[in-house]
């Protein structure tokens, strides 16, 4: 394949040298309060590191949180060296978006590595600029010839399974970030606002397993300071740092942004919170979550915001970003025979049909938060995902996916693959119609993977209606075992500048290659 070698360029190696070391231990500093005081000595800091996301050809967004009031101040360069920077003025970071700032950089070269160095400046005094806090990633070429490799996994902090020093942190994200990946896809649950992290947890072999701690992820999150502190808590971790000063984001949402299983509108009977709204709650996580992710089509307050959107990644790639959360209807059987509304909701599926339609990618990622045929369970007769169980014709949310499938096979849109996370457990599934109940669709695969930091759980069972066959799993046997117990997971895509073939790879923690699927460019189904 004519994709580089996995492993970074000494020049990209050396440009984060300075900027983000490894400890020997991690523990919670002093900058991991919650809002910085607006009256501290000295230059503003940037402790919790860059990041960048929603790289294009010409433009990319940079992030940044400082210790107190500040200027954003970005220079780009060609080189390490800095010779001859170019200079973006960012916004001005206060407390009513909890100091973070996002800046964005247009007319960049195609196809090119960009240095980038954030500085943050007193307000009053432009002349105190903190230490710079350096990054790089790769803009997007206009030609295929360099192939495109990216990551894709989620849940991050789940279970109540936290930044562990005693393991070296989140020490998946080296791993990662070792792969050289052009852009890394987060699936969902970046955070567990439902699920505190307590300083310590017995694992079944009387080994204790100990959480650096934070008093925002002591309790459910409910106040915006709460979620706040939540997306904050990852941030602790120097794995995390590091990759996200080398690799930029995709970042999509789910349900433990906000609660295990919400929907809007749901009325919580939950005792440990005091705010019942869901959408109340979701209004306050999603502002949060704008805050803390370069997110190109979301900014801190923006209320016609949203999280999907399409990524175009040069004539190879395309990768369509679907929200499974912010328009569904409520929790169900899923046996209605009408379903207007199902998962996405009516705008964002005629969005993903029109865009899907557009596209003259080599290939269409769709990055979905939920898997289509896995049965994922709410309670005892609701279902929280797509599938209900019922091997027959399409109902309920099946109805949109369905029409959704429909589109593409009669709109001969090629080169289409799901890539998800959410089960905690890591997979492949072939769809056919030959095997289908609903037979008006191409074949398709799709892959998941994850979690990155979170609690392992056994398999869920397959729904027929997509005629899914189950290549490859890897699970555990009992519910939420600790990343001690079982490993991690995370998915590789690489696709090749010459041929356009696609191969992705199911990988765990500690190196291995657990599945590999090799698809080949310029087909309606495989």
């Amino acid at each position: 394949m004519s994709h580089r070698q996995p492993s970074p360029s000494p020049r990209r190696r050396s440009v984060l040298r300075g900027s983000l070391a490894v400890p020997a231990a991690l523990a919670v500093p002093a900058l991991a309060g919650a809002a910085p005081s607006l009256a501290l000595s000295g230059r503003p800091k940037a402790g919790w590191g860059v990041q960048s996301g929603d790289v294009g050809a010409h433009s990319g967004l940079v992030w940044v949180r400082s210790d107190r009031p500040a200027r954003m101040i970005v220079e780009t360069s060609a080189t390490e060296s800095f010779r001859n920077p170019r200079r973006w003025h960012g916004p001005l970071l206060g407390p009513d978006t909890d100091f973070t700032g996002t800046t964005r950089l247009r007319g960049l070269p195609a196809g090119e590595q960009i240095h980038y160095r954030v500085r943050l400046a007193d307000p009053d005094d432009p002349r105190r600029t903190g230490e710079p806090v350096l990054g790089t990633f790769r803009t997007t070429p206009k030609g295929r010839k360099e192939g495109v490799r990216f990551l894709w996994s989620g849940d991050i902090a789940g279970q109540g399974w936290g930044i562990n020093p005693d393991r070296g942190g989140y020490r998946i994200f080296e791993e990662m970030r070792l792969r050289d990946p052009d852009f890394f896809l987060c699936s969902g649950d970046n955070i567990y606002a439902d699920g505190p992290i307590l300083p310590s947890v017995t694992l079944p072999d009387g080994s204790v397993w100990r959480n650096v701690t934070t008093e925002e992820k002591s309790k459910v999150a409910e106040s915006l300071a709460e979620f706040r502190g939540a997306f904050r808590y990852n941030l602790l971790d120097e794995n995390l740092k590091r990759f996200n000063a080398q690799v930029p984001s995709i970042v999509q949402w789910d349900d433990h942004e906000v609660r295990n299983n919400w929907y809007p509108g749901q009325i919580l009977d939950d005792p440990r919170y005091t705010e019942k709204d869901v959408n109340v709650l979701a209004g306050r996580s999603l502002r949060a979550f704008s805050e803390y992710f370069p997110i190109s089509t979301l900014s801190p307050g923006d209320e016609d915001g949203r999280v999907y959107r399409v990524l175009r990644h040069g004539p190879l790639l395309d990768v369509f970003v679907l929200d499974m959360r912010s328009y569904r209807n409520a929790n169900s059987p899923g046996r209605q025979p009408d379903d207007v509304t199902g998962i996405l909701g009516a705008r964002q599926l005629a969005w993903l049909k029109r865009e899907l339609s557009r596209s003259r990618a080599v290939w269409k990622v769709i990055a979905s938060d939920m898997p289509l045929g896995l049965v994922v369970a709410d309670g005892r007769e609701n279902f929280e995902a797509v599938a209900q169980g019922d091997p027959g014709a399409p109902l309920g949310r099946e109805l949109q996916i369905a029409e959704l499938l429909r589109h593409i096979k009669h709109r001969r849109i090629t080169g289409t693959l799901w890539l998800t996370a959410d089960v905690h457990y890591t997979s492949a599934q072939h769809y056919g119609p030959s095997r289908a109940a609903f037979k008006d669709f191409a074949p398709f695969w799709e892959f998941v993977s994850g979690p990155l930091a979170a609690g392992g759980f056994p398999a869920t069972k397959l729904d027929g209606t997509f005629g899914p066959e189950q290549k490859f799993i890897k699970a555990p046997s009992r519910a939420n075992t600790s990343p001690a117990e079982t490993p991690q997971y995370f998915g590789e895509v690489d696709i090749d500048g010459g041929s356009g073939e696609l191969t992705v790879r199911l990988r765990q923690e500690g190196g291995g290659v657990l599945f590999t699927q090799v698809l080949q460019p310029g087909r309606v189904g495989q």
